[in-house]
């Protein structure tokens, strides 16, 4: 049987980079990306590709930032995707491999990521699990000092990003990914919970704010609705371009009212 044609659009560097600058994205500007290559359509050159197009579209004195997060160094009992039997849990724990942000790969957040974690110049974060990858001549200040008991707060590089008013793009990704709502979380009342990963002394616990992506996508709903989101089509993916403090203000009043207290939890 013959293999069925793909379906387009065709994109190149050159038209991803035109339709990126067409959307709004401006040179000299930093970004942080939330993307699926495959919701963009038929990529010539695959991820390669995707990265060049934002860099084209950024310029050399923009930042492209996308995070690069690696959950499964982690307490393998609190496992679902795979679950694994109990008698490895203690295996797993003394052999896991420590995070390294030169060789550690991403988990879940697609192929584009992984690839800017690899690009020449890049710089990862040192968080075990929420890290984050920048190229350009804003990256060290972006994954500089992200604290190893702040996933996604106020000493993570979101907190950085908001302060170097950057913006965000969702290219063809929903709003469950959208981590600058992360951020809101540490600005309201909150539980924290207790989490395991592999350290440079041996298996170490940590406390850190509770996060989770729970009723994102209304939150996200409500927030193009309400305030200023651009959005358009790159290639076949839609794309929402708006501020990560727009977003981070937002979500800490939306949360407060659609989300219980911590102490009422």
């Amino acid at each position: 049987m013959s293999t069925p044609p793909p379906t387009g659009p065709l994109v190149t560097r050159a038209t991803l980079a035109a339709q990126l600058r067409e959307l709004g994205v401006r040179s000299g500007e930093t970004l942080l990306v939330h993307s699926s290559l495959s919701s963009l359509g038929w990529v010539c050159g695959g991820s390669v590709t995707a990265v060049q197009g934002l860099l084209d579209a950024l310029g050399p004195d923009g930042t492209l930032v996308v995070p690069t997060q690696s959950g499964d160094l982690s307490d393998p009992a609190a496992w679902r995707n795979p679950l694994v039997p109990e008698e490895w849990w203690e295996t797993i724990r003394s052999t896991m491999p420590v995070y390294d942000p030169r060789v550690t790969p991403t988990l879940g957040m697609g192929v584009i990521p992984e690839t800017v974690r690899t690009w020449p110049g890049a710089l990862r974060s040192a968080h075990p699990h929420s890290s984050f990858a920048a190229v350009g001549p804003r990256a060290e200040e972006v994954t500089a000092g992200h604290a190893a008991d702040c996933s996604l707060g106020e000493r993570s590089p979101l907190a950085r990003l908001e302060e170097l008013h950057a913006r965000v793009l969702m290219l063809g990704a929903g709003w469950d990914t959208c981590t600058s709502f992360h951020l809101a979380e540490y600005r309201i009342p909150a539980p924290l919970v207790k989490l395991g990963r592999p350290g440079p002394a041996g298996w170490e616990v940590v406390t850190e704010v509770s996060i989770t992506s729970d009723r994102f996508d209304e939150l996200g709903h409500d927030f193009e609705r309400d305030r200023p989101v651009v959005r358009g089509k790159v290639g076949a993916a839609d794309a929402r371009l708006f501020p990560v403090a727009d977003a981070v203000a937002y979500a800490v009043r939306w949360l407060e009212i659609h989300r219980p207290r911590a102490e009422e939890m």
